[in-house]
This record gives structure tokens, sequence and C-alpha cells, in this order.
């Protein structure tokens, strides 16, 4: 598992309501073979602009964009629990993914092409695809039952999806409960079966007591098989609190045999598979009008496959006793002459054996030559899945591979994972096992039934395929390569695109994770030294980005003295572990300082630790909550950020302690997403997702470290949200976002800080719950990396096509005005400035001589002034600017007077001054002195840079600083001083173009 009943009684036929248009997109751009634009991955699609509302939800006037989406080539990743031929049209081939919907074979490049992209967020479960039917008529039409869970995991019920052209364009006929194509028991098949002869009856086996349903208009609408007498009782573990091992799987498989009837005539023989170990095949004569259940069968175990040899009049059956696909400890292969209702046993090592430690489940035969039979383990963990053979209708087996002088084997088979190396998963074991493993969860076995030299099947990991079987059956050894290109079915946690290097790295579930040096060529390895199972998290150094963490899982019993987080100096090409803090078992969130210099870990149920270098120890951080989301600011390596349950919190020394800030109005509940920007210290973007109690949800911006928040109005839900390269040159990022924007749920680009979007996917691009993982890219304007759960990880393109410049700037900002005057601050509030395409903030100045002070950059047209002297007059003004970096003229001047306070450093004075400087950085010393007639007990120093200098450490005494504005109070030991005495504290900054001194530097003391 890798994600996260109606039930209908009445006889009568129940009319299941079609939904009305294809919702596959626009038929008229697909092929008459289904081979067109609308269900491929790399298909143009057109962006759609989202229409201003008034509120700054995006500009009308925007222009669509074609985006190119495409995936980032793993091939595989995941679960294939199903593979079916057609039967009359020769190299029309499906599969069927549990999470990753549903593919289409293309022969001409022996790939793969997706089919249900067009599933959105509203039903992200029909990517679940439980059983596939390809019609053997009107070999246009295939059918797909979808839906991912049947408790409550899954919102929604499931549905059975039809297609006239091979799944360009589909149509949905919803069903009155759930369908688990991620549940126990989905690799036994297929329940969903197009009569041979009669191509309008369609049967489907439902889940969880819901029995055999019909159609008998080409899927338009269904109803229940009232006359089916068993809707499968077993479950593996029925008393499961979780709903998920007390899953039943239900009615499992349907197959005709198409020689009891002629065509056009409804078939009068049908054979159905229940999970029920005391009554697992049942039949009916009569065209599905009565049913029995088939006399004399083997009992003890469920029949997982049934598959019909009507040549020979034998049906034949795989059982194990379990629901599969992880697990099944017993099991036979059995057949059935259907002339004399006589059972043979003829189980390759029967269930009575002691080397049975498996049941059976993938079974097919050769249908051009149909004594010949193939039978899989269902569950062979080691040393692998054996494949067995009978080309005498199963009186004799050989196997794939068998034992010579333990533990060494011969095998009839070599492999060449070439197209796939990472298969090998970086393993060096021990005979008896080899790496590439043969596979495991082996349900889904297939030999072409026009060619007997070409099988298919799928495994836990990838799709495996071989073109010259019968080489087994003469004493060659055949070729087994993965034949999955096209077919991406991983789960995406998290994806980083650094400024330099490999372009992307991914954290992937199951399979741990990338480094792509090529989006369009499969990388040779997953990260290994360490391997983890799912990679949870991972980071860069902004500065430094050569420099990466991840964190993730694995079995913890098998690695007791592993490190759940990892390092590394080359940009993730080589990886090393550290120590790890007691009591961790899952990777959780990390974070990496913006130079690379020190680590902080939120591991799942830990508490959150700090790490200054690669992990050597790891000390507690406070004030943070275990379970909280870390990131880095991306700018100061000091500065770190936490989330937790509706509070933001931050960090100023490096991780060793956090404080929450005063942020009010956050979500409280979901998966909250946040991040800080590259290049802007303190500014922060977080994405609330969608709530289902009320919670808050949308898109927040910070621009102060995250002491407050600004909603942005119009985006009414957020699921994630990412930065890439500008639109201009030296311009504000540009933003991408999984979200509800303007009623319109898509991914969206953002060129002007969120003032306006554009979506850049459209409704035949939509995969489902997408957007775990997403970012932009740093060094391609346009192009995005999206992750999805199930469908792999996505890119998009618009070519690079920069929009046309804008040079026009906002208009003039209203002239401030001053209020809540005190003796050291003052409120300015202005008229707010107006832009093309949305204002990105404002620059706050005071005047000062020759060169004016920026004293702060608010979101809004309102700015709180603090550190000011007593009876001081001062001019402040304001300037607009927009997110193509185009700057106001400034506002008309302020100038106001502060009230009388307390005299000029409250009884203490303060002398600033710099004591080494080097390019890029300096040193500076302030000496603090008491200059009044009676001691102080404490003191309070404030200045404001002139030309955007940051500290970056400060030692005797605790500061804080926002924007240019610095705040520094002492520490417990230098706060007392006498009359006259005095007291000095350091710090180390950085600076860009100019190190001016601050105009004002005053003293406070109590």
């Amino acid at each position: 598992m890798r994600r996260r009943l109606f039930s209908m009684l009445a006889a009568v036929s129940v009319a299941c309501a079609s939904v009305g248009a294809a919702v596959g997109g626009a038929s008229a751009q697909a092929s008459a073979s289904g081979a067109g634009a609308g269900a491929g991955a790399g298909a143009a699609v057109t962006g759609t602009a989202v229409t201003r509302t008034g509120s700054g939800v995006g500009a009308g006037s925007a222009a669509a964009e074609s985006y190119e989406w495409k995936n980032v080539r793993i091939d595989g990743g995941g679960f294939v629990p199903g593979i079916v031929f057609n039967q009359k049209e020769q190299n029309l081939i499906y599969a069927r993914t549990d999470i990753g919907g549903a593919y289409r074979w293309e022969q001409s490049s022996k790939s793969w092409t997706p089919l249900l992209d067009w599933v959105g967020w509203d039903k992200w479960g029909y990517n679940g695809v439980v059983s596939l039917a390809t019609d053997p008529v009107e070999t246009n039409r295939v059918y797909v039952a979808a839906g991912m869970y049947t408790n409550s995991w899954d919102p929604n019920n499931g549905a059975i999806l039809r297609s006239a052209d091979k799944g360009a364009t589909w149509q949905a006929a919803p069903l009155p409960f759930k369908l688990g194509g991620n549940m126990p028991g989905r690799g036994m098949g297929e329940r969903l079966a197009v009569d041979p002869n009669r191509n309008s009856v369609v049967y489907f086996g439902a889940p969880e007591g819901n029995g055999l349903w019909r159609s008998t208009d080409k899927g338009v609408t269904w109803a229940k098989v009232a006359s089916f007498p068993n809707p499968g009782n077993y479950a593996d573990n029925p008393s499961d609190p979780n709903g998920y091992t007390s899953h039943r799987p239900g009615v499992v498989w349907v197959t005709f045999d198409p020689t009891s009837a002629t065509a056009g005539n409804t078939t009068q023989k049908i054979y159905v598979g229940v999970a029920d170990k005391q009554n697992t095949v049942y039949s009916s004569s009569d065209g599905g009008t009565t049913w029995t259940r088939v006399a004399g069968q083997p009992t003890g175990y469920i029949a997982h496959k049934g598959v019909l040899d009507h040549v020979n009049h034998t049906l034949y059956i795989a059982t194990s006793d379990t629901a599969g696909p992880y697990d099944g400890a017993k099991g036979d292969v059995w057949k059935l002459d259907t002339t004399t209702g006589a059972w043979t046993q003829i189980s390759p090592v029967p269930s009575s054996s002691a080397d049975d430690y498996f049941g059976y489940s993938g079974l097919t035969i050769d249908r051009q030559n149909p004594g010949t039979i193939m039978v899989a383990t269902q569950i062979s963990w080691w040393p692998d899945v054996i494949f067995f053979r009978s080309t005498d209708s199963g009186a004799t087996w050989t196997r794939i591979w068998d034992f010579t002088s333990y533990p060494n084997r011969s095998f009839r088979y070599t492999m060449d994972v070439s197209s796939s190396p990472w298969l090998t998963f970086g393993a060096n074991p021990q005979p008896p096992e080899t790496t590439p493993k043969l596979g495991w969860m082996t349900e889904s076995l297939e030999i072409d039934p026009f060619n007997g030299n070409r099988m298919m099947y799928g495994t836990g990991a990838t799709l495996y395929g071989t073109e010259d079987l019968k080489k087994w059956d003469t004493g060659g050894q055949l070729t087994i390569k993965p034949m999955v290109k096209g077919l991406e079915e991983t789960a995406v946690l998290d994806l980083i695109s650094p400024p330099s290097g490999a372009p992307l790295v991914s954290g992937l579930g199951d399979i741990g994770g990338f480094r792509h040096t090529n989006l369009d060529a499969v990388p040779p390895m997953m990260f290994t030294s360490p391997n983890f199972t799912s990679t949870t998290s991972l980071d860069y150094a902004e500065t430094n980005p050569s420099v990466m963490v991840r964190a993730g899982n694995f079995t913890d019993a098998d690695r007791p003295n592993d490190s759940h987080a990892a390092f590394s100096t080359d940009g993730g090409a080589n990886w090393f572990q550290g120590s790890e803090p007691s009591g961790i078992n899952e990777g959780g969130t990390i974070a990496a300082a913006a130079d690379g210099s020190r680590f902080v870990w939120a591991p799942k149920g830990v508490g959150v630790h700090y790490s200054v270098g690669y992990g050597t120890s790891w000390t507690a951080s406070t004030g943070l909550p275990t379970g909280a989301v870390v990131e880095s600011d991306r700018v100061n390596s000091s500065k770190f950020y936490g989330f937790s349950a509706g509070r933001f919190y931050a960090s100023t020394n490096g991780g060793a302690s956090f404080t929450a800030t005063a942020a009010t109005g956050l979500p409280a509940e979901g998966n909250v997403k946040f991040k800080a920007v590259p290049g802007r210290e303190g500014d922060i973007w977080l994405a609330g997702p969608p709530s289902d109690t009320g919670a808050a949800s949308g898109l927040w911006r910070s621009t102060n470290g995250g002491a407050s928040f600004t909603k942005l109005s119009g985006v009414t839900s957020a699921v994630n949200i990412g930065f890439g390269k500008s639109a201009s040159a030296g311009g504000y990022q540009a933003l991408y976002t999984v979200a509800t924007i303007g009623g319109v749920t898509g991914v969206f680009r953002s060129d002007d800080t969120g003032a306006s979007w554009v979506r850049i996917n459209d409704d035949r691009h939509q995969y489902g719950n997408a957007g775990e993982a997403l970012t932009g890219d740093p060094r391609v304007y346009g192009r995005v990396y999206l992750g999805t759960n199930g469908r792999g990880i996505l890119y998009a393109d618009n070519g690079g096509t920069v929009p046309p410049p804008d040079t026009v700037p906002p208009t003039r900002p209203g002239t401030p005005a001053a209020s809540a005057i005190t003796s050291s601050g003052a409120t300015l509030t202005w008229t707010a400035s107006t832009d093309a395409v949305g204002v990105s903030g404002y620059d706050v100045y005071r005047e000062a001589g020759t060169t004016d002070v920026k004293v702060g950059s608010p979101a809004s047209a309102s700015f709180a002034l603090t550190g000011l002297s007593p009876d001081t007059s001062y001019t402040f003004y304001v300037i607009a600017r927009d997110g193509a970096g185009n700057s106001s003229t400034a506002s008309g001047p302020v100038t106001f007077r502060t009230l009388t306070g307390p005299s000029p450093g409250g009884g203490c004075t303060a002398a600033y001054r710099v004591t080494n400087s080097w390019p890029g950085g300096f040193q500076g010393e302030v000496t603090v002195r008491n200059a009044g007639t009676s001691a102080i007990t404490g003191w309070t120093v404030r200045w404001s840079f002139p030309n955007g200098q940051t500290i970056t450490q400060l030692w005797s005494g605790t500061h804080t600083q926002t924007g240019a504005d610095v705040t520094v109070r002492n520490t417990g030991w230098n706060g007392a001083l006498a009359a006259g005495a005095s007291t000095t504290f350091g710090f180390g900054a950085s600076w860009t173009g100019t190190n001016g001194v601050p105009s004002t530097v005053t003293c406070t003391a109590p």
C-alpha cells in the first residue's frame, strides 16, 4: 500500500448515470486508433488564464500558454497487477496498476501510453484500477473498473469507465459502492469480462459483499445479478480496525466459454471465481440466468485466476491461501474437464508438500498451443519468484530455475536490465539470491495469444517480458528484459532542483529516489550507501548546492545501527551517513542551512534536533513541537523555520531554539507545505490544502521571516508551492502551485508574486492527487517539476518562452500618514499603488542626508517604525515595486517628530564601529556605556542598516533583525552597568556593494 457501502439488492436493472460527455479530453484531438495526443504523455496542451475577480486572483488579460508535459524517465517503479491481451487484435495490450492508472501498449515504439491522466483531484481514486477488459469483438472498446480504496481513505465510490477509442476518451458509470485498486486481492482477476459473442454484455465482480454485476448496453448501465449466490466472505484479517486487511475481495474473476454460443448471441457457459475458501468456483450454463457451485471443486484455498482453454474444454485455476499480493504460503493448481466435470490436481509443487511455501497466482496458456500452460508463485520472496511451464496440460512441469548443489542454481533464463539498470537495487546478494531478482508479487503472467514466444509479467517494481520464450522448451536460455518504457508508477514524496549540478533530485516511495542528470534518460541507479526504502524529505544548501541531505525510511529490524539521514557533498552523486538521535524509525523532514554548515531534522515521532556539520552528533532543539515540518531560510544560514498545528516558528540561532511567531489565521490541520524563497531572506510562502472541517486553506506569504503572513485572495486552497527561474533578469522567482484558483483546480504559474496566475495544465493532464512534491527549475524559465502519487515525476516546459518584458512601473503611492507616534516609533499608512500585473511590495525609506536609508519592505500599504529616538524629527517616503523589478516614483514625504521621552539613550549610549571588512563580509563592534548617574540593570541597542547588511552571528548579546532594523539586548551577564561603566558586543555580517555605517544608533535602559 503506497498511500495513504452502499448495497444494491434490487433484482431489477438499476441505471447508473453515465457522465454525459467524454471525460478524457477533446476527442477531436485523438486519432481514430486511440493513439492520439489526448491520452499520451508529451502531448502539447494549452493553458487557460484565470480571470481576475477584482481581488487580485489573476489578470483577466493574461495570455494562454502552450505547455508540454512529459515524464521524467524512471521506467516502472511500482506494482503491475494486471496485463491484458486482446484475443482478436494483435499487439493490442493493456496494463493496469494499483495506484497509477492504466496504459496501452504501442508496438511501434515498444512503449506504454497512459490512459487516465485526465483523472483529477475530485476523483483521484480512479487511478486505482482493480480490473480491465478489452472487447474481443469491437476491439476499440476497453473497460476499466476504477477506485482505489474500499475503506475511508477514498471518499468516492468506484466507477466503470468505458472507452470506444482504445482509451483516448472515456465515459464513466458511477457505482453505488467503493472499489479497491490498492486493496488486498488486487492481483486477482480479471473481474471485468466482455462476452466474446455478444459484446454488449459485460460482467464485473464486485468486492465487499456486492456480488456480481452485469451490463447489457456496453457498460452504460449496470445491475446486480440477483441470482448469483455468493458475494465472497474471505478477508485476510476480518478484525482489522483500519479496514484494510479486513477488505473482502469478493467476486474476483469472470471467464466465458466462447464455444457455448454463436456470434451475436449471449454466451451460455460462464465461470466465476469467488474469494471463498470453501466455494471458490461457480458456473452458469444459461447465459447468467442461474448459477451453481461447480461440483467437486477443491476447497481450502482461493482461486486467484481462472483461465479457460476452450479448445480442449479445460478450466485451469491457480489457488492460494491469502488474498495477496504480499503474502501466500500454500496453494495448488487444478484443472477441470468442463465436459466431464472431473477435477485434477496438477500443482507443480502440491500444497501437501513441505516444499510448498507459496501460493499460486499468475496463470496463462499459449493460445497457439493450448496444452502449454504457465503458472507463477503468488509470492516467493526467497530466493526468487518461480515460474513453472508445462507443455502437456499440467501433467509434467519444468521450473525457470532449479537448485543444483545448494546454494547454487541453474537458470533457463538470463536477465538484461541495461535499459533500467537500477533494477539491481545496487545489491550484491549471496547465493542462492541473485540480482536483479526475477520478480515478486507476480500475479500477472501472460503469453501473447498471437505469439507464443512473447510473454509479459508484472512485478512489484516493473513490467518484464521476453520475446524468445520457447527457448525454454528446447534447452536454451530465454532473455528477460524490462518492457516498461512509458509506464511510470512511482509515488513522489519530495523534489529539489538546485541552481547547479543535476537539474533534478527526487525522493520516492518504495524505491528511494534518483539523481537525474538527463530528464529523458533512466538513471543508472537509485540512491544507495545508504538505501532508503522511501525518501521522505530532501534539501540542498542554497548558496552551496553541492551539499545535500535526505531523510527516509527502511525496515529498522534489518539495519538496527543505520541512520535515517544521509548527506552528500557532490550534488547527490554519492552519499554518506552520520549518527542519529535515539528512537528514530521514520525520516520525517530535514533542512539544510543556506551555506550547508548545519542541518535541522524533524524525524517522525521524535523531537526536532540540529547538527553542526554532517550529523556527527545531534542536539535537541527547543521550542518546536514533535511532528513539525522544518525548512531553512535560503539566505541566512542561521535561520530555520517550522510549522505545526497552525503555528509558525522561527529560529535565528541555527535551529538550537525556535520561537512561535505572532502569525495567525494559518491552517490548523492538513498536510501544510511551506518554503522560503531563494535569494530573499525571510520571504516565505505557505500552502494550505483543502479542508472538510472548515479549517483555513489557501496561499499565504510572509516577507518578515514568518512574523506575519498575508493571505492571497482568490486562492481557495493550495496543495504545494514551488519556485523557478524568474521571467526577467533580477526579477522575483516564478511561482508554481497546485491549487484551486478562481474556482479551477490545476497547476498554475505566476510571474508577479501571485498577483495573477495562469493555468499550465488542462483537464486532460491532471494526474489525480498530484502535488505532494513540486518545484520549478532555477535555470530554465517556465519549467516545473510535479510529483504524483502513482504516475511518477512529470515535468513541463513552455519552450522557455518568456512573456514580453513588463516595463511599466506601478503608480506612485500616496503620501504616507504617520499615526500612533511614540517616543520610539510610529505607524505609516498610505494609499496603495496599482500595476498592470500587480504590486509585489513597497520599500520604505528614511531621509538621511546624501544617502537615504531603507528601513523596511512591507508587502502591503502600511509599516510599523521602531527604534526611533525621542523628540527627534524624521522624514519618510515610500516606493512601490512590481514582480518585474519596476519601481514607482517616490511618494510624497511625511515629516513628524517623536514624542519626548527619556533622554537619548535612556541613560546609556552606543557607539558603532567596523573592526574588519572583506569582500562580502565584515565584523563590527558596539560599545554600550552607562551615561547616567545611577546603575542600570539592562540595555537595548537599535539601528537600521543603510545598505541591506545582514547579521550572520552575534556574541555578548541577543539580536533580532527584521529587514534593515536590528535590535540587540544584553545577555544575563552584561546588562548591569554602574554609572560610567561600559561593555561591548560584537557581530559578523554580510554586505553587498556598499557597507555604510548606520546614521543613528540608539541605546535605552529600563
